[in-house]
């Protein structure tokens, strides 16, 4: 049985900037897949993961970066695993990934929590599979990793404390492959804490929805969107509510992010 973590901290950026996980309706709530002893959040070393049974991937996943104190944890002979926490028929495993164009994208990133004493256990800890979704390759390794980039660079040139949500958009209509549904959306919502001392929150949107017709050969448009954060809240059903009074962009905004310099946390 895996070792007991504390998982995410939602008073890491000060106590007086409390974020906590997500509300969600009780219908949205009874589809999180139980842990053992209790609950539905599953927590790792610096983030934690609540998991869909029906899409058996996560919902959501949280994550505490300390841009002061991030270790460059050398890659091993990392091997995704099963969490036992939770059942493995709750989790989309390596076949959903064999010889294809979906990569095993990582939604808490592997450098994020990888911080402080416990970073090489954290890194292990981004290696199982309730952390990863089916990202076409084109998505994981070009747009998704620049944004990635640009906030963990962000946080480690500015040595700053971030707290980051990522997820997928569960949709009826997503494509089904190998028996699941791949979603056609990701998203993220970077926090931090500015020079001003306020809190600020900036959602991000993700489609690879022209990637996804024929995940053997075919390849299409993709793009990232800087987003309100209550367009998040109506995609995924999920409630940020703390998150969206402190969001930069007013309700109607919608801008497209062409490159990685775009970018604005």
């Amino acid at each position: 049985m895996k070792p007991k973590a504390a998982g995410y901290d939602p008073d890491f950026l000060g106590a007086e900037f409390n974020v906590p996980h997500p509300d969600a309706s009780p219908e949205l709530a009874s589809d999180f897949a139980p842990v053992s002893g209790g609950g539905t959040i599953l927590h790792y070393t610096h983030f934690s993961i609540v998991m869909s049974k029906t899409r058996r991937l996560a919902y959501y996943t949280v994550v505490n970066i300390d841009g002061n104190r991030l270790v460059d944890v050398p890659r091993a002979d990392d091997k995704w695993i099963f969490d036992p926490r939770i059942e493995t028929t709750n989790q989309c495993g390596p076949e959903l990934y064999a010889g294809n164009a979906l990569d095993r994208g990582h939604l808490v990133r592997r450098r994020d929590p990888a911080w402080g004493d416990e970073a090489a256990l954290a890194n292990r800890d981004t290696f199982h599979y309730t952390n990863c979704s089916p990202q076409h390759a084109d998505l994981n390794q070009k747009t998704w990793v620049e944004l990635e980039d640009y906030i963990l660079n962000h946080a480690e040139n500015e040595k700053l404390k971030v707290t980051v949500f990522t997820g997928p958009v569960f949709r009826p209509d997503d494509t089904e492959y190998r028996g699941v549904r791949i979603p056609a959306e990701y998203w993220k919502i970077a926090v931090i804490v500015k020079a001003s001392g306020d809190l600020s929150a900036t959602a991000y949107l993700q489609t690879q929805k022209g990637l996804i017709g024929n995940l053997e050969f075919e390849y299409g448009e993709f793009g990232t969107y800087q987003v309100p954060v209550g367009l998040i809240e109506q995609r995924t059903g999920l409630g940020f509510g703390v998150l969206r009074k402190h969001d930069p962009l007013a309700p109607e905004a919608r801008i497209r992010i062409a490159t990685s310099r775009d970018i604005r946390v």
